[in-house]
């Protein structure tokens, strides 16, 4: 663009002093000649640099998954074809299920025996209720038969008294008081009795209790409507069929796998620093690095447009999302250590401008890694901005050209 109106500007200059002759060529014209575009083209490109800021270091970055299995094993199958696109949820490579199989059926028997354990529990907490209400039962029976032998007790010892009177007076018969002393003994003895049965009674209803708050303390430890055993059993199982469903490997995104060198027969672990494979994302991210005294004028939704060698002629356009004020170089490495500034000075160090691609070249395939050029087109001098476009386009066309020698 330079050399264009360098151009220009010459062959204005020979229509003017040597064609037509309209002003004469001396010192001073010449000093003035001189001038116009050294000071011109300066003014133009500090200006160009501030307001529709350039940078030759555009990348592509996309994002990069390292696949690391949830399970090991053996690997049985690698359907993923290496540098080819993959969708999200296709296989990528299948692990031995026949473990993991067999875990999910005997933990399902387990299950089947708790939960079969539980109705049980359910089954002798009913019984033990009832033994309860049994002993229960017979306590009120034998606490009566005791108050009832007592009644006929407390009865025939008024008899004994009454006859011992009228004995004493001569008024009475020995015989009926004899009678009715005996009948006091055998009440004393069923009395001795009834007691006993109550006792043992009495025990057997504890005894009953007990059984009853055995079963409900097993009974007691539940989550949510299940029985802590059966609750134990049924998360081991879906744990365990996790782990089966996690034999297939699939692909977390669209996108590719690079360098594929899982083989059929080889074994893999979960093992997060020894991945199985290296997936790259299809999304990705445009950065533009800028120097600091750059970026005083660029503010988020910016124009911007940028090109790449590899997609030659073509010039994307995009927005500013943003600046992200960070670096290497503002962290310090944490360690005991004193901080390290280098052995020699530091280059001045670059920001990234994240770019965000227009709709029109959001579905284009842009590859990870690719440099190339960019500009950003702030809201001041606009008038400016068509010389940054015009060099920004040249240079996409000379990506056409591929300059060697061989």
């Amino acid at each position: 663009m330079d050399a264009l109106i360098l151009g220009l500007y010459a062959f204005c200059v020979w229509l003017i002093f040597f064609k037509f002759k309209w002003l004469p060529w001396n010192t001073t014209s010449m000093v003035v000649v001189i001038t116009i575009p050294v000071v011109g083209l300066t003014v133009m490109i500090l200006l160009l640099n501030v307001f529709a800021p350039s940078s030759a270091d555009v990348r592509v970055i996309k994002p990069v998954v390292n696949v690391v299995p949830q399970v090991g094993g053996r690997v049985l199958d690698v359907p993923v074809e290496p540098n080819r696109l993959v969708k999200k949820g296709e296989v990528l490579f299948r692990i031995d299920p026949t473990p993991y199989e067999l875990a999910v059926r005997s933990l399902e028997a387990q299950l089947a025996n708790t939960v079969a354990s539980g109705r049980e529990l359910d089954e002798q907490l009913g019984g033990a209720g009832g033994g309860v209400a049994a002993a229960r039962g017979s306590v009120q029976q034998a606490d009566a038969r005791v108050r009832e032998i007592q009644a006929k007790l407390e009865f025939t010892r008024k008899r004994v008294e009454d006859n011992r009177e009228l004995v004493r007076r001569g008024a009475g018969d020995r015989f009926t008081l004899e009678s009715a002393e005996n009948d006091m003994k055998a009440l004393l003895a069923q009395l001795d009795t009834a007691r006993g049965v109550l006792a043992q009674a009495k025990g057997a209803e504890v005894q009953a209790v007990a059984s009853e708050r055995q079963v409900q303390q097993k009974i007691a430890g539940k989550v949510g409507k299940e029985y802590a055993p059966v609750a134990q059993v049924r998360a081991q199982l879906e744990n365990a069929r996790w782990q089966l469903s996690q034999t297939t490997v699939v692909a977390p995104s669209d996108g590719y796998a690079i360098n594929v060198q899982l083989r059929t027969g080889s074994f893999t672990a979960a093992f997060p620093i020894t991945p199985a494979m290296t997936f790259v994302e299809n999304t990705y991210q445009v950065v533009a690095f800028y120097h600091q005294n750059e970026l005083h004028q660029i503010d988020p939704g910016n124009e911007a447009e940028f090109i790449l060698p590899a997609i030659p002629g073509h010039v994307f356009k995009a927005k500013v999302d943003s600046i992200i004020w960070a670096q290497g170089q503002g962290q310090f490495v944490n360690s005991t250590a004193l901080p390290t500034t280098g052995y020699g000075p530091i280059a001045p160090g670059r920001f990234p401008v994240k770019l965000t691609v227009e709709p029109r070249d959001a579905d284009k395939f842009l590859p990870a890694g690719a440099i190339g050029e960019g500009a950003v087109y702030t809201e001041h001098l606009a008038f400016l901005h068509i010389l940054r476009k015009v060099l920004l386009r040249v240079s996409a066309k000379t990506d056409y050209l591929i300059l060697k020698l061989h």
